[in-house]
């Protein structure tokens, strides 16, 4: 049986690139059906699919794009919102420091108005017990004075108005001499 397919294969000798013509045709047949069934089936389903998924795409890529711009001016917004924050809390810091600068110089004030009002509450009682002591020392000396003539006299000065009138010419003499020196 081998020998007889050796036999066979040498009388036919055939170019094995180039098939028999009933298989070629055959097989043409096959492929023309087969490329017509993918042709009119096949091949528009695929068409659909890829124009369906090309639209998506380019769907995809507009609203990206439309989001892109979006964001930005999401962006552009929130900066402008944070540059004009930035300036609202400078312009409230200085107003603060102003604020605070003018309540300083206020309370300066009020406390120069206070001393004064304390130096001169302080002047006052100065004077006011300058004036008692010399009433004081006017009637000690007075009474000294009109004590001691009486012993010089040898009469009492008991007499009131006298009494008053001598010693506020004596003292007011002293006075006239004391004003006079300076």
């Amino acid at each position: 049986m081998i020998a007889n397919l050796v036999q066979l294969a040498a009388e036919e000798e055939q170019n094995p690139l180039v098939p028999p013509g009933p298989e070629l045709l055959v097989g043409t047949i096959a492929f023309a059906i087969v490329f017509f069934f993918f042709w009119k089936k096949l091949l528009p389903n695929i068409n659909k699919v890829l124009e369906e998924r090309r639209a998506a795409i380019e769907g995809g890529i507009e609203e990206a794009e439309t989001m892109k711009v979006e964001a930005q001016s999401v962006l552009e917004q929130y900066k402008a919102q944070l540059a004009e924050a930035r300036h609202e809390a400078a312009r409230l810091r200085q107003e603060a420091q102003e604020q605070g600068a003018a309540l300083i110089a206020e309370m300066r004030a009020e406390g120069q108005r206070q001393r004064e009002e304390i130096v001169a509450a302080g002047h006052a009682q100065i004077e006011a017990d300058r004036k008692a002591a010399a009433s004081a020392l006017r009637q000690d000396v007075g009474k000294l004075a009109t004590d001691l003539a009486g012993k010089l006299v040898g009469e009492s000065l008991e007499d009131h108005a006298r009494q008053s009138r001598v010693i506020d010419r004596f003292l007011d003499e002293l006075e006239e001499k004391a004003e006079a020196g300076r």
